[in-house]
């Protein structure tokens, strides 16, 4: 059984053919005949057990029996495996309960029966989500279904989930090790934790109302910790203890469900991961990951390592402790947590000793997975000078983290955040509100402003804010920040500051400028044609129709923003390489301004230059994203790049965080799931996914914005689905009317800009 989620169908709703609707049909119903024939199977055992029997003699005895009493045979059989495991869903429940009939019991024990048989016949832990909710909590007033494996060393992978969409679960894929509350007393303590109004003391748990009931339940398994459930309601519910008992004994089958799931992290094995360590020339560890209350372990040195560490004896399984003895909690949980998701983890910086009389810093320490167990740690110290260069310059645009607790005072700081204020770390962090004797006596209001949007307005906002640090300079600090909302008060801030100061004079000649033309121009329909042409002029659209290698043609449109001269940081790209290949691109600036513009130009020209490498779209999306980085001012991006090649008519493309792009095949219209990647601009180091896919004659590829489709008081899923449907009308359109026509039929109302790519491949369908 694999663990990873599966959707029901294709993705964002898009049009399914009869064919595909049929086996998809058939899959379901051959799925029900086995969990039937499941249960019948543990029926004919347990009566084979008891009667001395063989399981077929069983098999026949249950088939007369349910015969003779009239009964269905599934029904029988639930009764026979209940009676030997004492199932009985409230038999000694409240008052109210107990007067229920027992015929109602029964029925409810047998339901209960066959949804957990149901559940573990299951192909995926979703499906078996899915089954419980639908069969087996429903009748609760439960709505939705987390189900989340235990991965070592103790954090929780998303295994199954029913009843919520694949952007909710996809925010909760992972928890790691340090876990908020409740998770955390349920990991810890083993006991289930019942929230009949939702989480208490701005506590975030998964689900629609922070009012709405919630359990959490913990998993095990031959007596081990197996993961966690999580059962929501659409509102508050008391929970009564007979139904705790019913949803307890129900959800004891996801025990069963998430200890068969596959882990889907690829083993290596210790000889290889040795080889390549011994093969690099900068250090190199490789650590073993044991549990949760328990240090990593060293492995492996390489030789680079050694000579850093001032040449330790080298043993299997040393302390971390001997090796690190200044970072060995930092390292640890680097290790723990890119153990626990897969993911690179990178720290800026920290102390060890590089011989034993004398102590260097490390740069670039990165945690890097190497299956369920072991993790490789690599770093270089302060004798690589070019790297140490890069590092500093790149911390220079660091963002820094904090967080304001208005419930006890409390104020908490990364790292960075330090550096950004000129302060020492043993200084205590000063929070948001306290920054006022720090400013410029002219930037109070702007800071009462923003306090005054977070606290009482109960919204995010944003600011630039003049900082006088101790030696008497000042920087120039923006300070972006969200409200903590629980029970309808503010329960603190969360935000980053970055340094801007560099910065900061172009952005107020670039501002500057704005406002003059602005000035210049009152008339609404006068600034509103300023800002379409400043855009036309960084991105000019190509004519209503252009021919391209490989008998493509496209057509592209761009629509300003609505608000007159709020320029946006749309972006599109449609170009023929040296290679013969015809890249095809979209992306889209968070944001509006001067800010957007800027960064827009700087990512469509290095997108540009970086295709010509002719490296694949990964590649190309990975050294964009450390563009995004370094010179987007603390900016993020959504992107879309593909490489059509006309030999074969292959496409290669890749996503980051970008919406998915419309296939127009035959007359019907689908959307393509992209690679589940992270925007341009988050993470350092990234290693962006990318698919293929062959194009045929005949086909439209329709790649936009989300200005295009996204609307104030509806889902995504739904407008989606409306664009899908326009799409397939106006299928048998030529490109360039087709643009057009999708352009006047949008239904996206948030006032944002909008890119839109059409390419048709030609020749004679079917070919």
């Amino acid at each position: 059984m694999t663990g990873s989620p599966a959707p029901t169908g294709p993705p964002y709703g898009a049009l399914v053919d009869p064919g595909f609707a049929a086996l998809v049909a058939e899959n379901r119903w051959l799925r029900a005949r086995l969990a039937h024939g499941r249960l019948l199977d543990l029926a004919a055992g347990v009566l084979a057990a008891q009667r001395g029997i063989s399981t077929a003699d069983a098999a026949d005895h249950l088939t007369a029996l349910a015969q003779a009493t009239g009964l269905p045979p599934e029904d029988l059989a639930a009764d026979v495996v209940n009676a030997v495991a004492g199932t009985d869903t409230a038999a000694d429940g409240a008052p109210s309960e107990r007067r229920r009939s027992a015929a109602h019991r029964l029925a409810e024990a047998r339901r209960f029966r066959r949804t957990s048989v149901t559940a573990e016949a299951a192909s995926t832990a979703t499906e078996a989500a899915r089954t419980l909710l639908r069969e087996g909590l429903a009748p609760y007033g439960a709505d939705n279904l987390w189900l989340w494996q235990r991965v070592d060393p103790g954090c929780l992978r998303l295994a199954g989930y029913a009843g919520v969409g694949a952007a909710e679960a996809a925010a909760w894929q992972w928890i790691p090790p340090a876990a908020p509350e409740p998770f955390r007393t349920v990991l810890a303590e083993g006991v289930p934790v019942w929230l009949e109004e939702g989480p208490t003391g701005g506590d975030v748990l998964p689900g629609a109302s922070a009012h709405a009931a919630r359990a959490l339940l913990p998993l095990h398994r031959r007596g081990r910790p197996v993961g966690l459930a999580l059962i929501g309601w659409p509102r508050p519910t008391t929970l009564g203890a007979a139904l705790r008992r019913s949803l307890t004994g129900l959800l004891e089958v996801g025990s069963t469900v998430l200890d068969t799931a596959d882990d889907v992290r690829p083993a290596v094995s210790a000889p290889v991961l040795v080889d390549v360590l011994d093969s690099l020339a900068h250090p190199a560890a490789l650590l073993r990951i044991h549990g949760p209350a328990e240090a990593p372990t060293v492995d492996h040195l390489n030789d680079g390592a050694a000579a850093v560490l001032g040449n330790p004896r080298r043993e299997d399984g040393a302390p971390l402790v001997r090796l690190f003895p200044l970072v060995h909690v930092e390292i640890a949980r680097m290790a723990r947590r890119a153990a626990c998701t897969r993911r690179v983890q990178e720290a800026a910086r920290l102390p060890t000793p590089a011989r034993a009389d004398e102590y260097a810093p490390l740069l670039d320490v990165r945690a890097v997975p190497a299956g369920a167990e072991r993790v490789v740690v690599l770093w270089h110290t302060r004798t690589d000078p070019g790297l140490a260069v890069a590092r500093a310059t790149a911390r220079l645009q660091s963002a820094a983290t904090f967080l304001d607790s208005l419930a006890d005072g409390e104020t908490s700081w990364s790292e960075q955040a330090y550096a950004v204020f000129g302060l020492d770390h043993d200084e205590p962090p000063v929070p948001l509100a306290g920054l006022r004797e720090r400013l410029y006596r002219e930037d109070g209001g702007i800071l009462t402003e923003l306090l005054t949007t977070l606290t009482e307005h109960q919204a995010g906002a944003q600011a630039v804010l003049r900082v006088v640090l101790p030696t008497g300079s000042v920087r120039h600090v923006r300070v972006a920040a969200e409200p903590l909302v629980s029970g309808g008060a503010v329960t603190g801030i969360a935000g980053v500051y970055q340094d801007v100061s560099d910065s900061r004079r172009t952005e107020a000649a670039l501002s500057a400028t704005f406002d003059q033309l602005t000035a210049l121009h009152q008339q609404a329909e006068t600034r509103h044609q300023l800002a379409l042409q400043l855009q036309r002029a960084i991105v000019p659209e190509v004519p209503a129709s252009l021919e391209l290698p490989g008998d493509l043609t496209v057509a592209v449109r761009y629509r300003p923003a609505t608000e007159e001269y709020r320029v946006g940081g749309d972006w599109y790209d449609v170009l023929a390489l040296p290679s013969g290949k015809v890249l095809v691109a979209v992306g889209d600036i968070a944001g509006h301004g001067i800010d957007s513009v800027t960064g827009m130009v700087a990512l469509r020209n290095a997108q540009r230059a970086l295709a010509f490498t002719g490296d694949s779209p990964r590649r190309v999306m990975g050294w964009l994203n450390e563009v995004t980085l370094r010179t987007g001012g603390g900016t993020t991006a959504t992107a879309v790049c593909a490489l059509y090649d006309p030999e074969d008519r292959g496409l290669l493309w890749t996503s980051a965080g970008h919406l998915p792009m419309l296939l127009l095949r035959d007359g019907r219209a689908r959307l393509l799931d992209p690679p589940r990647d992270i925007l341009l601009g988050a993470v350092s180091a990234f290693s962006y996914r990318e698919q293929r896919m062959g194009l045929r004659p005949g086909d439209t590829l329709i790649l936009y914005t989300d200005g295009l489709v996204e609307r104030r008081r509806q889902g995504l899923d739904e407008s989606l689905e409306r664009l899908v449907a326009e799409a397939e009308r106006l299928g048998g359109l030529p490109p360039d009317r087709l643009v057009d026509e999708l352009l006047g039929t949008a239904t996206g109302d948030t006032d944002d800009d909008t890119s839109l790519v059409a390419v048709r491949v030609g020749g004679v369908p079917g070919t």
